[in-house]
């Protein structure tokens, strides 16, 4: 699930994300509701776990514009090494850290900041798994992927997942990022990318 909205108006429970696998498996975490907060479906993060079933396991793991942490909690659910939530909505990062107290994740931090603008510092560490579900139709996932490699948060052979509205031209992804799967599903597509080192 996603924040679309910068505002971050949250009110109560509204509903959970549920951990498919590994050692949180069946795991129920509320969810705070907050304005255009966006479900990644089970099917969808299923698929996308399938494409990760070597590369989860012991991968440094950042989750832009985590909203919920369905993804990125899923990835440490599935014995990722560590993992780093980015939220800008306070309510949302306050409840991702609640999450983390839940499941007693020491391995992960949250980071309450605007996911752009965090990324346009020099990288404090380097990740080998990315995980980018921006709020659609706002400008914000080839921005993301630009920082991502432009200031150097990425491992050589770092894996990016972006989910985007369909419609989405991918033309100014970085050149040295490879498609390795895509589907199309609804309203939305996701990719799998392979970053081959520039150098």
């Amino acid at each position: 699930m996603k924040q679309s909205s910068s505002r971050g108006s949250a009110g109560g429970p509204s509903g959970f994300v549920r951990i498919i696998s590994g050692k949180w498996r069946g795991k129920k975490l509320p969810v705070t509701d907050a304005a255009g907060l966006r479900p990644t479906t089970d099917r969808v993060k299923e698929t996308l776990f399938n494409w990760l079933m070597q590369d989860t396991a012991q991968s440094t793991v950042l989750d832009c514009f985590a909203g919920s942490g369905s993804l990125g909690l899923e990835a440490l659910s599935r014995y990722a090494a560590y993992l780093t939530l980015v939220e800008k909505a306070p309510a949302l990062a306050r409840q991702l850290q609640q999450h983390l107290k839940a499941l007693a994740a020491s391995n992960a931090e949250v980071v309450n900041a605007d996911c752009l603008q965090w990324l346009q510092r020099p990288a404090q560490r380097q990740y080998n798994l990315v995980l980018i579900d921006p709020p659609f139709r706002q400008g914000l996932a080839l921005p993301c992927c630009l920082a991502l490699e432009q200031q150097g948060w990425l491992t050589d052979s770092a894996l990016i997942y972006l989910e985007t509205e369909k419609e989405l031209a991918l033309g100014t992804i970085p050149a040295n990022w490879q498609l390795l799967k895509e589907k199309v599903a609804g309203q939305l597509a996701y990719r799998l990318f392979l970053r081959q080192s520039s150098r």
